[in-house]
């Protein structure tokens, strides 16, 4: 049995997490797929409550009990901190070495493309961010804090091995899809130290996969060509920095972030999903939360569960809602939250009904 930990967090994360655990009450019934699943409670109404944000024990649980992670959100204006998201979320990434952030952008429908061409050049791209290296490890400082000559230095790092198995994968990838092509993302006109270091792992890492194109882009001009030709590309390759900003791009550019699922992976060992819209408190407890990223998170953990099947399944259901305008409105609907998991669940188990 697959064992999931549901970890629901803070503000609009709770409300998406519930709707979910309802594609997994579908999916239980699936032959062949057997799921269990705890709730955690983790999050600011814990810490708020005993100051606890996660405990040496609970990580070991976490870490060696449950094959993946269903995170909500973290984040909450009541611990304005951020420590408890700090020590969760980043602890669990940096932790369990989850060193793949997986962000597919995929258009799903026509009508959300903000691209005057979006509708006959639909996107559909898997990038690949390098999610424990580069400029988020927190290295660096301050000084003179607080006066004109404050001096901040944020410290960028880059390794070898980090380098290597971010690239590997996204070649990996390429070919398990049998896609054509791997672009690697970088600023090495400009960061010419780890630029050199990422050209020279990913020229020789293509030549074991002859069968796929590669090549070299600048971040900047790659994030102008994901408007102006947004079918171009198949597989991206990041650096942490870049990753983040072009994947929230490329989610603007297929319908926003309440579509945008991700997975956090270390491939085969430990595996976090979460959406990433974010905890969201300024819509917290209305209702309105588009709940589709979550669902598209549990289609991505069946994915790395092996059924393919059931990922294709859910983001069949996911556009067939987003065509019915059965949407939250952030999609120009005015259903609520509920509405659309209620929508998404049914027609997962139709689907598997009808087409086991």
């Amino acid at each position: 049995m697959a064992r999931i930990a549901i970890i629901p967090g803070d503000g609009v994360g709770v409300e998406v997490m519930k709707q979910a655990v309802r594609l997994l009450d579908v999916l239980s019934g699936e032959e062949g797929l057997a799921l269990g699943w705890d709730e955690w409670d983790l999050g600011a109404d814990r810490y708020l409550r005993t100051g606890t944000t996660l405990t040496e024990e609970e990580f070991t649980e976490l870490s060696e009990n449950y094959d993946a992670i269903l995170l909500g959100a973290l984040g909450d204006p009541r611990v304005p901190s951020n420590i408890h998201a700090r020590d969760i979320l980043l602890g669990l990434r940096f932790r369990l070495d989850l060193y793949v952030n997986y962000r597919p952008c995929r258009l799903l429908h026509p009508d959300l493309s903000p691209l005057r061409h979006g509708a006959e050049r639909p996107m559909d791209l898997h990038i690949f961010r390098e999610n424990t290296e580069g400029s988020y490890g927190g290295l660096g400082g301050n000084l003179r804090e607080g006066t004109p000559q404050e001096l901040a230095i944020q410290e960028d790092v880059t390794t070898a091995m980090g380098v290597e198995r971010i690239v590997r994968r996204a070649f990996e990838f390429a070919r398990e899809r049998e896609l054509g092509s791997v672009t690697l993302v970088d600023k090495a006109n400009a960061m010419p130290h780890s630029g050199r270091l990422w050209r020279r792992v990913f020229r020789e890492i293509a030549e074991e996969f002859p069968e796929l194109e590669s090549e070299m882009q600048y971040v900047d001009a790659m994030a102008m060509d994901l408007i102006r030709n947004p079918d171009r590309h198949e597989v991206l390759v990041t650096s942490n920095l870049f990753g983040d900003i072009l994947s929230d791009e490329g989610a603007a550019l297929t319908g926003g972030m309440g579509l945008a699922p991700s997975a956090n992976l270390n491939p085969g060992v430990h595996a976090l999903f979460e959406p990433v819209h974010g905890s969201a408190p300024d819509i917290a407890g209305r209702g309105i939360a588009n709940p589709m990223a979550a669902a598209r998170c549990v289609g991505l953990l069946m994915g790395y569960l092996g059924r393919g099947d059931l990922e294709r399944a859910i983001d069949e259901v996911v556009t067939a809602a987003i065509a019915e305008g059965v949407t939250t409105p952030d999609l120009g609907g005015t259903r609520s939250t509920g509405d659309v998991g209620a929508r998404l669940a049914d027609g997962l188990a139709e689907l598997l009904t009808t087409h086991p």
